[in-house]
């Protein structure tokens, strides 16, 4: 009920590639050598398929888990014990360690990353509040002006359009370098023009569309960890979402339930065959902080423009050839935003404790650290158990999960008043505004009135999901 969207997720990447580097799976020589590779031969194709229903069926048990977690309760019971000091290395963590990949992007070019940087910045912050007259109708003022602050609604979309017209106005004069290995080749818009060209018009996506999914122990235990990652990261997500929206931080039906659907999602993306699960997007969380756009049906209209871009091959092909460094200038305002609104929830907490400073300190650090050297010295942590070291290597280097988890213990075990820790100041944070238990059964129902009207049973408050 928060407005926010699920999507694929990285925290499956690194098991998905860890599993496919057996050697039961690796790809044959032949097919490394693009000259000798046609795509649309069936022996290439069933290369390609064998593997994906692999990584299928490991996306789908998997997901049961995280079903299971979700509507037992289990998260539930667990957030009693999670508090500010869990929350703000968990998100921090979220966004802090992508500064290279942010980098990478926007290094492409990086006077088109500024610019696109400079369009967001003039939208959100300095135009946010002047209004634009645009033509509207209502029934008792028919057709009118009306001011719209479109600027405040939409200022990633028109940094990003801006952004994304100028490389293509500089691609065709060929002011942007054609050499591929030249400096600001990849801020050109036709650098995946194959792509626009070799996609087709329709197409229908239905489960099982690459043949019935494999299951093996060692697909299952290594897309576990990615699981179990993605759960910390939404429920992170959940508080960052409540907190930019203005609504109160979610209760614990309300988390169990997110985290439940999210199994749902990521079982229907595992028997469609994408190759990944969803999660809820950290992107998204930041676009909200950015666009201060709280609606729920601002998100389902995004929702039904993403299921035709992926019925149209055309409209995602073409979303496909935004330039690189415009995308990575759009990560350096998202992310940062992110990692602020996970700091920000010290608040809460007494940071004049020498306690709460270092918690917060040490679990960031830890958080950045870990994945770091893990990622190095991989070979260290090789157990000779294939699937204990897909978990162990996936969950080491996530660096959310490292900081979060040491937040959750640190805060647990060492000794801190209630005021101190903050749960006093996080329980209380909306009292005042109205009554709390409205506000949160407002915001947190279920929909068209089916917490009120189909689960008003007795038997439902015994449901963890239900209110």
């Amino acid at each position: 009920r928060l407005p926010i969207i699920q999507g694929g997720t990285f925290a499956f990447l690194t098991p998905t590639l860890a599993m496919l580097s057996l050697p039961k799976w690796k790809c044959p020589a032949w097919t490394q050598n693009a000259t000798l590779v046609n795509v649309s031969s069936p022996e290439f194709i069933e290369v390609w398929q064998t593997r994906i229903r692999e990584v299928q069926g490991a996306i789908i048990v998997a997901s049961c888990f995280q079903i299971l977690v979700g509507f037992s309760g289990l998260i539930g019971f667990l957030m009693r014990f999670i508090g500010p000091l869990t929350i703000a290395p968990t998100i921090t963590l979220v966004a802090l360690p992508l500064f290279d990949s942010a980098g990478d992007e926007a290094g492409q070019h990086w006077g088109i990353a500024f610019m696109t940087i400079s369009f967001i910045v003039l939208f959100s912050q300095y135009l946010k509040d002047v209004p634009v007259p645009l033509p509207s109708y209502q029934r008792g003022k028919k057709c009118h002006v009306s001011p719209v602050y479109l600027f405040q609604i939409f200022p990633v979309l028109l940094g990003l359009s801006l952004s994304w017209l100028l490389c293509y106005v500089l691609t065709v004069t060929d002011i942007l370098p054609a050499d591929p290995t030249a400096y600001g080749h990849l801020a050109r818009t036709d650098t995946r023009g194959d792509v626009l060209s070799q996609a087709p018009w329709f197409r229908l996506p239905y489960p099982g569309q690459w043949g019935v999914p494999t299951i093996s122990l060692a697909g299952i235990f290594g897309i576990l960890a990615g699981v179990i990652s993605s759960m910390l990261e939404s429920v992170g997500d959940y508080y960052a979402c409540a907190r930019l929206s203005g609504a109160p931080p979610p209760p614990k039906h309300a988390i169990s339930r997110g985290i439940g659907v999210e199994g749902i999602g990521c079982l229907l993306a595992g028997a469609w065959g994408t190759g990944n699960g969803t999660t809820s997007y950290s992107e998204n969380v930041g676009a909200l902080g950015i666009t201060k756009v709280g609606s729920r049906m601002v998100i389902i209209a995004g929702a039904c423009a993403m299921l035709l871009s992926g019925i149209f091959g055309k409209v995602g092909a073409m979303l496909a050839s935004i330039p690189t460094p415009v995308i990575g200038g759009m990560f350096l305002v998202m992310f940062g935003v992110i990692t602020a609104v996970g700091i920000s929830n010290l608040q809460y907490t007494d940071m004049n404790s020498s306690r709460n400073i270092f918690i917060f300190g040490f679990s960031v650090f830890a958080g950045l650290t870990v994945p770091n050297w893990a990622s190095k010295n991989s070979t260290l942590l090789e157990t000779g158990i294939t699937q204990l070291d897909q978990m162990i290597q996936v969950l080491l280097t996530t660096g959310m999960f490292v900081g979060g988890v040491l937040g959750f213990i640190l805060d647990n075990t060492i000794p801190g008043t209630q005021e101190e820790r903050g749960l006093l100041a996080w329980k209380n944070s909306h009292k005042g505004e109205v009554d709390n238990s409205q506000l949160i059964s407002k915001v947190y129902d279920l929909p068209f009135g089916i917490g009120t009207k189909y689960c008003a049973l007795p038997w439902f408050r015994y449901l963890p999901a239900c209110p």
